[in-house]
């Protein structure tokens, strides 16, 4: 017989576990007593629940292994709201373990008491209170298994103090067996057999590739359809990577503020494959005017995913690695030459850059990263910092990109670098920020340094919440309403005068940096970019900080305005 915390404990060992995201309080004291002085599992102590699960999040999604994060009830369960959303939308397998008062408290207003399960319920892939302690074993076993099975996600299990404590078997299962939850684990032949027939007869057929790809490890095989086919390949943000971002094939990504060619092909096309996509509204633009010129086929794990945005007319129900792999059975290669010569045109006369803004720009920032390192990591935030970034980055099978793509969390970046490093130690990892995201979460410097990690944080510091300043800008006559940074009380309020002189920025990101016993470089020349990056290579037991100080008024472009359809692009905000 042992406790319900050892039980936890060993579960935890038996699921493979080796890092787990924590912070101690009353509800969960108990659970972190078992794990003193646990060999084969390291308690990583962030300074915010947030940025805990942000952390556990970035573990996730760089090393795929499910991310387990540790936090008492209360306050510390509802700080968890915002990453388990987060890794919600983007497919990330968590299993989020809350402390919980007693059974016989809950529903009496107890002190840090609050119904997390009903809270999360429909922004999680599944909540459970654990309520009898027979039933522990069996629900870490299941919540391991729905975490990472399927369309993974975040899972949260909530623990009562007397069932922690409470003594039973110390039996794991091996075994799962949830009624009503079968994740579908074959390719319907029938349904490839139409895809494959569509694709033979189009004229001029388009691969969309959404996260699903990337998540389902189907790179490889990816690049093999599209260089068998000859058909020309976009992606979302989230499906970036999916094949090199060098290929020909390759046309950029789609949306908003997606390439020229890649919204361009997509409203001209007359079959659009598209491979674990949502279709969300970044992506479609205005939908009654979204590949209205093609039958759709669609390929995702979540049936729910299909049909839901855009109505297709293919839908095929599978993961993306085993479909592609039946696509390629199959697959007979469409005659498509004038097509594909015209989608290079306009990828060539239309390039994605920022040569009109002079001297440092993110781009040039970014580029430098692409040329001097292998294999790195590259997390963002989100904002305009997260747009150029994911428009100017080439992802090869040894680069990742980690982002907040469907629910869009400012402060993400730093402590989803910070799992990453932690599950990658061997490999150069960035966090990517603007000047607003980075304070979000900024106290994780000093877990960065606590665990002696060579993190390099990225600052394109331009004094405003950039990416709504330029809706600003672009769609409110310049009226630049609480964007920003560098207002104090007794500013005029005249941000469209260009002789003003505003205050100095707040806070100073170098002796900020240098505070936490981190490292600090502030650059303002595009000739000190090599030197930056020279500086952050030095420190290899400490964070560095790079801070790049950009254009004011730098906006994100091409950009696609609110309600219109994708080829309605401006092309130079």
């Amino acid at each position: 017989m042992i406790k319900g915390t050892e039980l936890l404990v060993k579960a935890l060992k038996e699921e493979g576990v080796d890092i787990l995201f924590g912070y101690p309080g009353g509800q969960a004291i108990d659970i972190f007593d078992a794990l003193y002085g646990e060999k084969e599992i390291e308690v990583i102590l962030p300074r915010h629940e947030q940025a805990l699960i942000h952390a556990a999040d970035g573990y996730a999604r760089s090393t795929g292994k499910v991310g387990v994060c540790l936090v008492t009830s209360g306050p510390g369960a509802t700080n968890l709201v915002t990453g388990i959303a987060t890794a919600n939308y983007d497919s990330v397998p968590l299993v989020c373990i809350t402390g919980q008062v007693p059974l016989g408290l809950m529903g009496n207003d107890a002190f840090q008491e609050v119904d997390i399960v009903g809270i999360v319920r429909n922004i999680c892939k599944y909540a459970v209170t654990v309520r009898k302690r027979e039933d522990l074993g069996r629900i870490i076993r299941e919540a391991f298994y729905i975490a990472r099975t399927g369309r993974p996600g975040p899972v949260l299990i909530d623990l009562p103090k007397d069932i922690q404590q409470e003594l039973g078997s110390e039996e794991y299962p091996k075994e799962v067996s949830i009624r009503g939850y079968k994740p579908n684990e074959g390719v319907h032949v029938g349904q490839i057999k139409k895809a494959v027939n569509t694709l033979k007869k189009a004229k001029k057929p388009l691969f969309l590739l959404g996260g699903g790809v990337n998540i389902s490890g189907a790179n490889e095989k990816m690049l093999q359809l599209a260089e068998k086919t000859g058909i020309p390949v976009i992606t979302t943000i989230m499906g970036k990577g999916a094949i090199p971002s060098r290929h020909p094939l390759y046309l950029g990504n789609i949306g908003i503020h997606g390439s020229y060619a890649a919204n361009h092909a997509v409203s001209e096309c007359d079959v659009l494959f598209s491979i674990g996509t949502r279709f969300n509204d970044r992506i479609t633009g205005k939908i009654s005017e979204f590949a209205s010129k093609a039958r759709i086929i669609h390929i995702d794990v979540d049936s729910a995913s299909i049909s839901k945005n855009i109505v297709v007319d293919i839908p095929i129900v599978a993961d993306a690695k085993l479909a592609i792999e039946k696509v390629l059975e199959y697959v007979i290669p469409p005659k498509i030459a004038p097509w594909v010569e015209q989608v290079q045109a306009w990828k060539e006369q239309y390039p994605i850059t920022m040569d009109r803004y002079p001297g440092l720009t993110p781009e040039k920032v970014i580029r430098y990263i692409n040329e001097h390192y292998d294999s790195p990591i590259v997390a963002t935030d989100v904002g305009q910092n997260q747009l150029w970034t994911t428009q100017y980055l080439e992802l090869e099978s040894n680069r990742q990109l980690l982002t907040s793509g469907g629910l869009g969390t400012m402060g993400y970046g730093l402590p989803a670098a910070l799992g990453a490093q932690l599950g990658n130690p061997h490999r150069q990892v960035f966090a990517v920020s603007g000047d607003g995201g980075m304070q979000m979460n900024i106290q994780e410097l000093a877990t960065a340094v606590a665990l002696e990690l060579p993190l390099t944080l990225i600052v394109f510091n331009n004094g405003y919440l950039g990416n709504v300043r330029q809706w600003q800008q672009l769609f409110f006559d310049r009226r630049y309403s609480s964007t920003c940074l560098t207002y104090r009380r007794s500013c005029q309020r005249n941000c469209l005068d260009k002789d003003k002189c505003c205050p100095p920025y707040t806070p100073d990101f170098v002796k900020l940096a240098e505070s936490y016993d981190a490292y600090g470089m502030r650059v303002t020349q595009e000739e000190d970019i090599p030197r930056a990056f020279a500086y952050a290579g030095e420190h290899r037991k400490a964070p560095t900080l790079l801070e790049f100080i950009i254009d004011r008024e730098a906006n994100v472009s091409p950009m696609v305005p609110g309600g219109k359809a994708l080829d309605q692009m401006i092309l130079d905000c």
